[in-house]
């Protein structure tokens, strides 16, 4: 079947140069962060507000004009309940709402705080090995110590030796060169720990 002649077409038209076609609508953008971080504040300063005297003597004025007007013949018992009933029951849901949000702001808080009394807990615990292994570094150094006066006594007791021995003056130079390269050489085993103690 061929279509009919006096059915609409559409044809495809192209836009001239120098002319646009109008685009589309762009979609609502997202809230910014900042944005969202002011809601919250306004709506904690709204439970803030509710909770203050100011709020209770407004409630207290709003709920005397509202049992004041059937006397006044403005409105009916009935109507009035009604209306009371319906802008209480809305109160009551938006303050569960409020207080909900603060507790969920509450919880998030504590759960940071949490997070962050762990970390503080590993820290000193660190801290803790870090002395232990310090004061096991001491020790180490001070067993150090004592080997070295050792060995320095030791030298001394070789001079005296060396010096009543009748040995010939090559022995004796010998002795002396290698009682001097023990002593350098605990002497610069202890610089090169004192350097690592010093770099922790």
């Amino acid at each position: 079947m061929h279509p009919s002649s006096t059915a609409p077409q559409t044809t495809h038209l192209a836009h001239p140069a120098g002319t646009h076609a109008h685009a589309a609508p762009a979609p609502h953008a997202a809230p910014t962060p900042a944005a969202t971080s002011d809601l919250v504040r306004a709506i904690e300063r709204v439970i803030v507000w509710i909770g203050s005297p100011i709020s209770l003597a407004l409630h207290t004025v709003v709920f005397i004009a509202f049992f004041a007007a059937p006397l006044t013949a403005i409105i009916t018992w009935d109507s009035m309940f009604a209306v009371l009933t319906n802008v209480v029951s809305l109160e009551a849901i938006y303050l569960a709402i409020f207080i909900q949000m603060s507790v969920n702001r509450q919880a998030a808080t504590l759960k940071g705080v949490e997070e962050d009394v762990g970390d503080i807990q590993e820290d000193v615990e660190e801290l803790g090995e870090n002395v232990e292994e310090l004061g096991e570094n001491v020790e180490e150094l001070g067993e150090n110590v004592e080997d070295l006066k050792e060995d320095v006594e030791d030298i001394q007791e070789d001079i005296g030796e060396i010096g009543d021995d009748d040995d010939d003056d090559e022995a004796r130079e010998k002795r002396q060169a290698e009682m001097i390269e023990t002593l350098t050489n605990d002497v610069k085993a202890m610089l090169k720990h004192l350097e690592t103690l010093k770099g922790r």
